[in-house]
């Protein structure tokens, strides 16, 4: 009988084995929250994450009705969704009714309101709005 060392074993004591089977995560490797490798912040996918992650905030900012500003400009305004769900209303820091809102995309809202009979079309680029903390 020839006996073989194994290198990869990991012994688990009754409390892990516990903790495993109630459902817990248990890392049994001592190892942290790490990849194995630094993370390169300059990498064209690293950008590309970063650069969805704010569309992805700005667009959720802006659907919650958090008040912003545009690109220069003083007054503030909000968004509010309609009763129904679809579509909504701008308004401005006062309350009052600016336009109405037909569709969010993901760096883009569209609306439109009528001045003089006239039906104007409004877009807002939501990558130029600050909102306001």
């Amino acid at each position: 009988m020839k006996k073989t060392k194994l290198n990869n074993v990991v012994v688990l004591d009754k409390k892990v084995l516990k903790a495993i089977a109630e459902g817990e995560t248990v890392k049994v490797d001592n190892r942290k929250n790490n990849p194995g490798r630094p993370v390169n912040k300059k990498s064209a996918r690293y950008k590309r994450l970063a650069k969805q992650a704010f569309y992805a905030d700005v667009n959720s900012k802006f659907v919650s009705g958090n008040a912003f500003k545009l690109k220069n400009q003083a007054s503030e305004y909000h968004y509010t969704k309609n009763a129904d769900g679809k579509g909504g209303a701008l308004f401005n820091g006062i309350g009052s009714y600016v336009c109405n809102i037909n569709y969010i995309g993901r760096t883009k809202v569209q609306g439109f309101t009528y001045v003089l009979d006239k039906c104007v079309n409004v877009e807002i680029n939501l990558k130029e709005v600050q909102f306001v903390s």
